[in-house]
C-alpha cells in the first residue's frame, strides 16, 4: 500500500483528562476549519470557550452509558480511527455504515498514576483505570499512515505548527513520531496498573514484571565517551537528584547522576535533628569523607580533611540547607556538585561565581527507611532486588567480647556501620569523634580494605600536619564479617579500639578471640551491608 506523505486533517477527537492547553488546541484547530469530537469536560471546557464542538454521542448516535465507561467504544468512532484511506474495501465500509474519517485523535488517559500516590483506595484506583482512551491511542497509533495521535499536551504546538504550516495537513514524519510517543504512555500506563495490581495481591516479584520511565534529559555520554546515554525518572517519586532543581552549573552527566545519587543517599541517613549537620564527599560513588559537627562548615571541613587528594573534583551532599559560610569552604577546591535540601540567597551567590559548579537543590532529604527497588541489568535480564533500606543507625546490637564499648566508642560505631552502608564492598571504615578518618572500598580482600584505609588515615593525618595516623584511637566498621582474624588484626595494628560487624562466620569464635586478645570492644549487628 503506498503512502501518502502529507495528510489533510478535517476531523479530529478530543478526550482529555489534563486539559491543560486544550483551549488554545481547540481554537487553532477550529481557525484551521477542523470539526471536532469531544466528550464530557474536554467538550464542555471548549464549548463555553465558544468553540463549536460535536458530542461524541451525537456523532455516534449511540447515547454515553454505565457513568460514562462506555462513549468511545463505537464503530464510528473506531472505524474511522481505523480505516486506511487507500483501501477501497475500507473506504466502502466507510460509506456503507455512514462512519466518517477521523484525522486527529488527542486523548490523556485518566490519571491512574496520580490516584495511586495520593493512597486512593482500592476501588477508586480501579475507576481511574482508562478503557477507551488506550483503545483510541492505539488505534490511532496503528493507523499513523493517516491518523495523528496526541497524548502530551507539549506537542499541541507542534502540530499546530505543522498544520499551519502545510494548509492543514502533517507530515509522515511528525505521525509516526507521535505514534511512538503514543505506544509508550499506553505501554507506561498498562505498567503502573499491572505493578499496583501486582502489589495489591501481595506479589513483590510477579510473572511478569514492567518497567517503564520517562526520558528526562539525553546525556552527552554514558561513563565513558564512547558509551551513549539518557537520564529516565520513573513514578517512585523519591526525593533527591532525580527530582532536584538544579540551580546553576553546567548539564549533569551520566557519572554525576550516579555519584550524587550515592552521596545524597548517604547523607540522607544523618537526620539533622537527630546527627546536627552532616557532609558526605563522594568520589566515584564511593565515599571519601562523611562527617557530623556543630555546624555545616565544619562538618564540611572534617570530612574534606579525611581524604583531601580524593575530594578533589568530588560531590558534596549536605543535610541541611547550605549557608555562606560552608559555600565559602566549598569554593576552595574544584567541586563538581553540591546538592542539599535548600541554599540561601549569600550561599547561592558565592557559588554563582563558580558558573560550571552544579547546585542541585531537593527541596528536603528523602527518608531512608522508605521500601523501593533496585535494578541492574544483566545480559538478557535483570537482577531486581529491595533497596537496602534498614536504619543501620540503631541495629540490634550485641556485645561479643570481654569489653564493652565507651559511649562515645559505640556512638562512633553507629556512624561508621552506617557510612559502610555506602561503600562499595569490601568495606573497612575508620571513624574518631563523628567523623571519617580511612575509608578503604571496592577491594577483593578485607584485609586488603583494611590497609589502605589505615594509610588513608596516615595520609589523612599528615596532610593536616601530625605524625600519627588518624587511625589511632578510632572505631572501624566492616560491611560484612571477618571471614579470619587476619582483617580484624590489621585494623587493630593501625589503632582501632573498637570494632563492628555483623558476625555469622564460621570464625567468629576465632575473630572474637583475637579481639579479647588485642584489648579490642567489639559488637555484632547480625546485618550485612554488602554494595556491589
Amino acid at each position: 500500500m503506498s503512502r501518502t506523505d502529507l495528510q489533510p486533517v478535517s476531523r479530529a477527537l478530543i478526550s482529555v483528562s489534563d486539559k491543560s492547553g486544550l483551549i488554545d488546541l481547540g481554537k487553532a484547530l477550529a481557525a484551521l476549519d477542523v470539526e471536532i469530537l469531544s466528550t464530557g469536560g474536554s467538550a464542555k471546557m471548549l464549548m463555553e470557550a465558544g468553540i463549536k464542538v460535536t458530542e461524541v454521542a451525537d456523532h455516534t448516535g449511540f447515547p454515553e452509558m454505565m457513568d460514562g465507561r462506555v462513549k468511545t467504544l463505537h464503530p464510528s468512532i473506531h472505524g474511522g480511527i481505523l480505516a486506511l484511506r487507500d483501501n477501497t474495501d475500507h473506504v466502502k465500509a466507510m460509506t456503507d455504515h455512514d462512519i466518517g474519517a477521523i484525522d486527529l485523535v488527542v486523548v490523556n488517559l485518566y490519571p491512574f498514576e496520580e490516584t495511586v500516590a495520593k493512597g486512593a483506595d482500592f476501588h477508586t484506583c480501579i475507576e481511574n483505570i482508562d478503557i477507551g482512551g488506550p483503545a483510541m491511542i492505539r488505534s490511532a497509533a496503528k493507523n499513523y499512515g493517516f491518523v495523528n495521535v496526541v497524548v502530551d499536551a507539549s506537542d499541541y504546538q507542534t502540530v499546530i505548527d505543522e498544520l499551519n504550516e502545510t494548509g492543514g495537513k502533517t507530515s509522515l514524519e511528525l505521525r509516526k513520531k507521535l505514534a511512538a510517543k503514543a505506544y509508550a504512555r499506553t505501554g507506561a500506563y498498562d505498567a503502573a496498573i499491572s505493578n499496583w495490581y501486582a502489589a495489591q495481591l501481595g506479589e513483590t516479584y510477579p510473572d511478569r514484571l514492567i518497567l517503564a520511565g520517562s526520558r528526562q534529559q539525553l546525556l552527552r555520554y554514558g561513563e565513558n565517551p564512547h558509551q551513549s546515554a539518557a537520564f529516565y525518572a520513573n513514578d517512585e517519586k523519591r526525593v533527591g537528584v532525580a527530582t532536584a532543581v538544579q540551580v546553576q552549573g553546567k548539564e549533569l552527566s551520566y557519572n554525576n547522576f550516579n555519584d550524587t545519587d550515592a552521596a545524597f543517599e548517604l547523607v540522607a541517613e544523618f537526620d539533622p535533628k537527630v546527627s546536627g549537620p552532616a557532609c558526605a564527599i563522594i568520589k566515584h560513588a564511593n565515599p571519601c569523607g562523611v562527617a557530623t559537627a556543630p555546624t555545616l562548615a565544619d562538618a564540611y571541613k572534617t570530612a574534606f580533611a579525611c581524604d583531601t587528594t580524593s575530594a578533589f573534583g568530588g560531590i558534596i551532599a549536605l543535610n541541611q540547607t547550605l549557608d555562606a559560610a560552608t559555600a565559602e569552604e566549598i569554593v576552595k577546591i574544584f567541586t563538581e556538585v553540591i546538592i542539599a535540601p535548600d541554599a540561601d540567597d549569600a550561599a547561592k551567590a558565592i557559588i554563582a561565581a563558580k558558573k560550571n559548579l552544579r547546585l542541585l537543590l531537593t527541596g528536603g532529604l528523602p527518608d531512608p527507611s522508605v521500601p523501593g527497588r533496585l535494578v541492574k541489568s544483566l545480559a538478557s535480564g535483570y537482577l531486581i532486588q529491595d533497596r537496602d533500606n534498614a536504619l543501620t543507625a540503631s541495629p540490634e546490637l550485641k556485645v561479643v567480647t570481654k569489653r564493652a564499648p565507651s559511649d562515645q566508642e559505640m556512638k562512633d560505631l553507629k556512624f561508621a556501620f552506617t557510612v559502610a552502608k555506602h561503600v562499595k564492598s569490601n568495606a573497612i571504615v575508620y571513624v574518631r569523634n563523628g567523623a571519617t578518618v580511612g575509608v578503604g572500598a571496592g577491594q577483593m580482600s578485607r584485609v586488603d580494605s583494611s590497609k589502605i584505609a589505615a594509610a588513608k588515615s596516615l595520609e589523612a593525618a599528615q596532610n593536616a600536619g601530625e605524625t600519627s595516623a588518624w587511625a589511632k584511637g578510632s572505631v572501624v566498621a566492616s560491611d560484612a564479617f571477618f571471614p579470619f582474624a587476619d582483617g580484624l588484626l590489621a585494623a587493630a595494628e593501625a589503632g582501632a579500639t573498637a570494632v563492628i560487624q555483623p558476625g555469622g562466620s564460621m570464625r567468629d569464635d576465632e575473630v572474637i578471640a583475637a579481639a579479647d586478645d588485642a584489648g579490642l570492644a567489639m559488637v555484632f549487628t547480625g546485618m550485612r551491608h554488602f554494595r556491589h
